[in-house]
């Protein structure tokens, strides 16, 4: 890992961690029905086709996945939480939704959803800044680096950090305006399903939370995996 200081480009990371050389294929196209390992900290890219099914198991239950989509022929469009909550009227998607862009089109359609449906759509991707802020000196992998690593691993560049549809992250506001900090009520093996309304790149990231508890009450990232289905 190399140790780095904020920069001034926004498609490149602060600092490395294994996600910079570990894609899954050199485009990140998913050989289809393979189990993929997204390791505890990392982060990995999927090109997806129109009508593929990507499935994000939380194989150990406690496990908060980052999860990000941008449009194949545009990365300009992405996957909006903030287009997304007006689009649903509601904080959180549920089975049966489509997740919409910045352009408010549907990229992928939530089909299944084998958790109690805890999602987080308001938090921002953790990074530098944020560690530093939680008293952490010098580099802490996060996930804002973790998608400009996953997207350069397979030739792309993030034109912008959107914020993240935060699987199975438990951080629901309390009625005084306040926000909790909570692990997730998610099992192990429990999964969502998503089907990709046009060609798009899927980044999730193994959120390398170890100081507050969203990562479950012993603060230790884990593996997630990935599936691609036709």
């Amino acid at each position: 890992m190399s140790h780095g200081e904020p920069n001034n480009d926004q498609g490149a990371p602060d600092g490395t961690n294994a996600t910079l050389s570990s894609p899954i294929s050199p485009d990140g196209t998913p050989i289809l029905d393979r189990t993929y390992e997204v390791p505890a900290r990392e982060a990995l890219a999927f090109r997806l086709t129109a009508g593929q099914t990507i499935r994000i198991v939380n194989t150990f239950g406690s496990q908060v996945a980052d999860f990000w989509a941008f449009s194949e022929e545009d990365p300009r469009e992405y996957l909006s939480m903030e287009h997304l909550r007006p689009s649903l009227k509601r904080m959180a998607p549920k089975a049966g939704d489509k997740l919409v862009t910045n352009r408010r089109r549907p990229i992928l359609t939530l089909t299944t959803d084998t958790s109690p449906g805890v999602h987080d759509t308001l938090i921002a991707s953790c990074d530098i800044h944020r560690y530093h802020q939680l008293g952490v000196d010098g580099y802490h992998d996060n996930c804002t680096d973790n998608l400009r690593m996953a997207l350069l691993a397979i030739g792309r560049r993030a034109r912008e950090i959107p914020c993240p549809l935060n699987l199975w992250m438990n951080t629901p506001p309390q009625p005084d305006g306040s926000i909790a900090w909570l692990e997730p009520v998610s099992k192990p093996g429990d999964s969502v399903d998503m089907r990709a309304e046009m060609n798009c790149i899927a980044v999730i990231s193994s959120c390398p939370m170890d100081i507050l508890p969203i990562n479950g009450v012993d603060a230790t990232p884990r593996a997630l995996h990935v599936m691609v289905h036709a």
